[in-house]
């Protein structure tokens, strides 16, 4: 009897024995996001998975934007902007510094299909490291009836490729399908228009740059605004730690 239990327990092993084995979890590629308070809090950036950054508007979702792709493209990764409402400033991003000779901008034209589209494109193509897609300024009511299935598409076209796609957006609309979801909120800092901004703290990161002008401004009675302060708060994945950050965007003169 105890032979032939030993006998069945020794069949099952040969047939499910890699059943019972408990795997290691691959280690996660990250791409940082340049912003070294938001790289502690997340890991930075996970390649091949979706990574989505919400908020409204002035909650620093283009100061990010920024950052990323400055870092990115001056660290050997070809990027790619889907720019749905053509609202990439290249002047301010010139000033942040993002290196356009790694940047593929496609302008949609206010077109969600055409730049669901083309992103699509851009994932099976393959060879980029970083490939943002910018709905924020599509109304949230509108990103949210996005057909499911786009994402899921997206999450399986880059599930093991090098690739790190990171939506834009005003509301949550990516659901399940991204790996990384972080909400922006930001706090204006207003100063008088006289005031130039201070760039000494450590966790600043530039907003747009305005063009230098021959002529010089005229003072006058009203605020500038001098700093956005940023809270980034991670909605998933959750952490028994820590699930928030804060830095700072300047609004460089």
């Amino acid at each position: 009897m105890l032979l032939k239990h030993r006998l069945n327990e020794f069949d099952i092993a040969s047939r499910f024995g890699e059943a019972f084995k408990i795997r290691e979890k691959p280690v996660v590629e990250t791409l940082s996001m340049g912003i070294p308070e938001i790289d502690d809090l997340t890991g930075g950036l996970p390649r091949g998975a979706i990574t989505e950054l919400f908020g409204p508007a002035s909650s620093g979702r283009t100061s990010m934007m920024y950052s990323m792709l400055a870092h990115a493209t001056t660290h050997d990764e070809i990027c790619a902007l889907v720019d749905v409402n053509d609202v990439f400033a290249p002047a301010a991003a010139v000033n942040a510094g993002i290196n356009f000779d790694r940047l593929l901008w496609i302008r949609c034209g206010g077109s969600l299909e055409n730049a669901f589209k083309a992103t699509d494109l851009l994932l099976h193509a393959g060879g980029f490291g970083l490939v943002v897609l910018d709905i924020a300024d599509v109304a949230g009511k509108d990103a949210r009836r996005i057909i499911p299935s786009w994402w899921y598409r997206f999450r399986r076209t880059v599930e093991n490729r090098p690739t790190s796609i990171v939506v834009l957006s005003e509301e949550p609309c990516t659901r399940s399908c991204a790996a990384l979801t972080l909400g922006l909120n930001g706090t204006p800092e207003w100063s008088r228009a006289s005031v130039e901004p201070s760039v000494e703290q450590g966790n600043v990161v530039p907003m747009r740059k305005q063009a230098r002008s021959s002529r010089q401004p005229v003072t006058t009675q009203g605020n500038v605004l001098r700093f956005n302060s940023i809270k980034v708060n991670r909605e998933r994945p959750l952490s028994p730690w820590r699930n928030d950050s804060h830095f700072r965007a300047y609004r460089a003169s």
